[in-house]
């Protein structure tokens, strides 16, 4: 079977469904000038034109000769966002700022009929009404044979119309000094008439001879007012726009009443040709002069019934087009149809051509399935026995592992008993060394709980974990374990509650695995809390057969996905910026709580609070009758309160060395304070020491107080060692200073890691102290000899070896004395201001690049070029003290002696 006719099947159905989209738009049509008939009129004229456009959208609106009316209809057109807009106005002035707007805007512009006060249009299309008025005097040049007095009736006064035809008829008439113009009167349609003023003027003026009408409706008003008067047969009449129907011009000039009337076009389909021909984008007439004929006796009987036919013509294709959109209506019908039958037919034949693929591809998957079906079954049978041996192996890694930290256990045991014995002694009174014996024993007694928490999950893991549940009374044993963090709290002035309203709560509980969750949260809890914090305790009754325990506090918080995942095991969230220890602890206390029968959940929020809530049930019925016990609590928090209540006192530092003021100072980076202690111990007695927790905080004190070398950790919090480290290399206020990266990491990459960031020296934990006191006095001394060598020689410039940022540094200093040695009220707040630095950053850089103070530096360049000067004869002393900056000649003497143990004078005479 051959599928390829599919494809082109649907590719023939596609192509005939496909219908091209014409592009849709919007005319909008203002109307107000003319009378009724002639309006509608040019309505006609337009609709038919559009028959042959069913894309366009036409929106008609009619003043009804009201210019306020046709101005808010204009707005409105324009805020609908026509394409584009026809404007047939009745006055020219009030019209033309909002025509201009809308043009303004961006929308084509079609003027219809009369004019604008303005230019700006994109076409116009009409006839000239100045040649009408040409016309109208012409023919009654010929009435009157050049001799006559004539009456002019206007259109609305003040509308481009009217000024135009009169200005054409003056024009005209003016050429025979015969003919008189005795009044022109002004009519402004339905608002008032013009019949009394003209009854007047007729019967005061019995030998007028023509009356001229802007419009044939004046021209049959006037005849009525003739006929009145039984002038009917004297006065000759004219009127504009030979309009078709009955009363309409052609119709009042057959049947004698008018001597002739002007055809003036609408310009209704013109205007439509154009606005399409500008909505497609071809060319176009900006001008559109319409052409006007003169109709009297001679050709009236003509032009009617080449009237009547159009109009015949014009109903006859009306009904033609319907039939065309009845045609039309039943061929999309059949095309629907058509379209619907071919896709079912389409979609059947593909159908059918799937499923026999389905059928073939079925069988085809159910050989492959019964094979693999086999192999499945085979290694299933290997799995099976990989596990097996998996067991095995777990189990004596399970074994080894608990082996292992007995044997931590005795070693632990062994350092801190004697060291206890040692500090408990009183002949040890020195305070430093009672300081690191107390480190000694607090880290020791910190490793002792971590391998107990390693013991517990092993036993947790091989399910040998038992709980021995007491009856105890909750709000006590509660009490009992918040003593070990009261010196904590008043440490750092933390407010630390137990908010209960019991007096006593009796709970069945293992009292040495609640301990130990208490103890992991609220340890958590003082280590994220700020100074001046809070951490609460809550206990109250949820219901009565559940009891709930929460310790909260208003910390750092934490995100939703830390939330997560902070109960699974060795997990610690990115955020927090302190050490979470081995990350067993609250998964410990989860794995116990779960022992109980009990729940431990946690809500938290980023720097607003964290709370961590156990529910267990009361009584003892969710226990195992071999859980049970009823003995009194051990003394079970030993070790984590051992750990806690370790204060390590500070050594009285004045008792420690010489205090005096030491020119060097060290900087240290470090978030474990156990370990700063110990440098700064070991520092202190040579250096000045600043100490930062964070790598933020670090950056903030090296750009403020510039120190001579910088020891950092790498994992900190903020910001690591790394991107410090970098920082300061790459800032020309610290690049000279020497960099030392303290790290746990101690891989080999991880090493050329720290020393591709600029740093001098990369140290690993645990390193001797000896090892990095040699370290940093080397560093130091380096930076010394690399001073001497820019100071040998002034003006100095980079030698080898140096900071590409150290060079830079030194190059714009040494180029800015140069240039403004000169200047006696040059001060170090100046250069430094030019430079970007501070006063202090810009001493210290200096101080540490060059071994002397800027100014020192500056009177050196001075004497120098003082000296070089002294060589000349045409300078005396006091000229080339004031050249070299100084302020006067007297203290440029005693500095110059000082230097150089001979005065200038002296100098120059030798």
């Amino acid at each position: 079977m051959k599928y390829f006719p599919v494809p082109f099947l649907l590719l023939f159905l596609l192509t005939a469904c496909s219908k091209k989209e014409s592009k849709q738009y919007t005319i909008g049509f203002s109307q107000c000038t003319g009378a009724d008939n002639w309006r509608k009129t040019m309505q006609e004229s337009m609709y038919r034109e559009l028959s042959f456009s069913p894309e366009i959208n036409f929106v008609m609106t009619d003043a009804g000769g009201q210019s306020e009316k046709q101005i808010t209809q204009i707005e409105e057109l324009i805020k609908q966002n026509v394409d584009l807009l026809i404007v047939s106005p009745n006055e020219a002035e009030p019209i033309t700022p909002v025509v201009e707007k809308a043009y303004q805007n961006g929308i084509p512009v079609i003027i219809l009929d009369r004019r604008t006060n303005s230019d700006q249009y994109t076409a116009y299309v009409g006839a000239n009404n100045v040649e009408v008025g040409q016309i109208a005097g012409a023919y009654s040049n010929t009435l009157l044979k050049g001799n006559g007095k004539v009456i002019e009736i206007s259109e609305k006064p003040g509308s481009s119309a009217d000024i135009d035809r009169h200005k054409g008829f003056m024009e005209n008439i003016s050429r025979f000094p015969g003919i008189h113009l005795v009044a022109k009167l002004d009519g402004d349609w339905d608002k008032y008439s013009f019949e009394g003023p003209l009854t007047k003027l007729l019967k005061t003026n019995t030998d007028i001879d023509v009356i001229f009408c802007q419009n044939d409706r004046r021209a049959l008003a006037a005849f009525k007012v003739c006929k009145n008067l039984g002038l009917e047969k004297k006065i000759r009449l004219i009127g504009v726009d030979g309009l078709t129907g009955a009363n309409g011009g052609i119709d009042l000039v057959d049947k004698g009443i008018l001597n002739a009337t002007i055809l003036y076009p609408t310009g209704g389909e013109e205007a439509i040709r154009t606005a399409i021909a500008i909505l497609q984008k071809k060319p176009f007439k900006r001008e559109n002069r319409l052409q006007i004929t003169m109709i009297d006796s001679t050709n009236v009987r003509i032009m009617k019934l080449q009237s009547e036919k159009l109009v015949a013509q014009e109903q006859d294709i009306e009904r033609r087009q319907e039939k065309i959109e009845e045609q039309r209506a039943i061929s999309e019908n059949q095309s629907i149809v058509i379209y619907t039958v071919s896709i079912t037919l389409a979609l059947a034949l593909i159908f059918g051509a799937i499923s026999f693929y389905s059928l073939r591809e079925n069988r085809k998957i159910n050989r492959r399935l019964e094979v693999q079906n086999h192999e499945i079954s085979d290694q299933k049978n290997q799995i099976e026995q990989l596990a097996q041996s998996a067991e095995i192996e777990n189990e004596a890694k399970l074994k080894f592992f608990t082996n292992i930290s007995h044997e931590f256990r005795t070693p632990l045991t062994l350092i801190l008993a004697p060291v206890e014995d040692i500090l408990a002694s009183e002949k040890i009174r020195d305070p430093l060394i009672k300081q690191e014996l107390s480190l000694i024993r607090k880290n020791t007694l910190r490793l002792l709980r971590l391998v107990t928490q390693l013991m517990d999950f092993r036993k947790l893991g091989s399910h040998r974990m038992q709980v021995r549940a007491g009856e105890h009374n909750l709000v006590a044993f509660v009490k009992d374990s918040m003593v070990a963090f009261e010196r904590i709290a008043s440490k750092h002035k933390i407010d630390f509650q137990l908010i209960t309203s019991e007096a006593e709560m009796m709970v069945w509980f293992d009292a040495t695995m609640l301990d130990k969750v208490i103890f992991n949260l609220l340890s958590n809890a003082f280590k994220f809390t700020p100074d001046k914090g809070r951490v609460y305790l809550y206990l109250k009754t949820t219901s009565p057969d559940k009891v709930e325990i929460t310790v909260e506090d208003n910390g750092i918080g934490m995100t939703e996905s830390e939330v997560a995942h902070v109960f699974e095991v060795f997990y610690q969230a990115e955020s927090n910026y302190k050490s979470l220890g081995s990350g067993l602890g609250l998964a410990l206390s989860k794995e116990l709580i779960s022992l109980h029968q009990g729940t431990i959940s946690v809500r938290s929020q980023p720097n607003k609070e964290t709370a961590f809530t156990i529910e267990l049930p009361l009584g003892n019925s969710h226990f195992q009758t071999d859980e049970l016990r009823n003995e009194q609590v051990d003394d079970f928090s030993m070790v984590q309160n051992f750990e806690l209540n370790e204060e390590i006192a500070p050594a009285n530092l004045s008792a420690i060395g010489d205090m005096a003021v030491r020119e060097q100072s060290v900087l240290i980076i470090e978030d474990n304070h156990d370990l700063v202690r110990l440098l700064e111990q070991k520092l202190q007695t040579s250096y000045q020491i600043f100490v930062a927790n964070d790598g933020e905080e670090g950056l903030r004190l090296a750009f403020e107080h510039i120190p001579d070398l910088i020891v950092c950790d790498v994992m900190l919090p903020k910001k690591d060692g790394l991107s410090v480290a970098s920082i300061l290399k790459s800032d020309f206020r610290t690049s000279h200073i020497p960099v030392i990266l303290l790290t746990a990491r101690t891989t080999t990459e991880q090493q050329i890691e720290g020393i591709q960031t600029g740093v001098d020296a990369y140290i690993t934990k645990p390193f001797n102290l000896l090892h990095v006191q040699e370290m940093i006095k080397t560093l130091l001394k380096n930076r010394s000899l690399l001073r001497e060598h820019y100071t040998s020689e002034l003006p100095t410039s980079p030698g080898t070896n140096p900071n590409k940022l150290d060079k830079k540094f030194i190059t714009q200093f040494t180029a800015y004395i140069e240039e403004h040695y000169d200047n006696s009220e040059l001060s170090v707040e100046d250069i430094g201001k030019d430079l970007g630095m501070s006063r202090v950053q810009l001493y210290r850089k200096v101080k540490a690049l060059l071994g002397m103070s800027v100014n020192e530096y500056m009177q050196q360049v001075r004497l120098n070029k003082a000296k070089f000067l002294l060589r000349r004869d045409d300078l005396t002393v006091a000229d080339i003290a004031y050249k070299v900056g100084f302020s006067s000649p007297t203290y440029f003497s005693t500095a110059f002696k000082g230097k150089y143990n001979q005065t200038p004078m002296e100098y120059k005479k030798s």
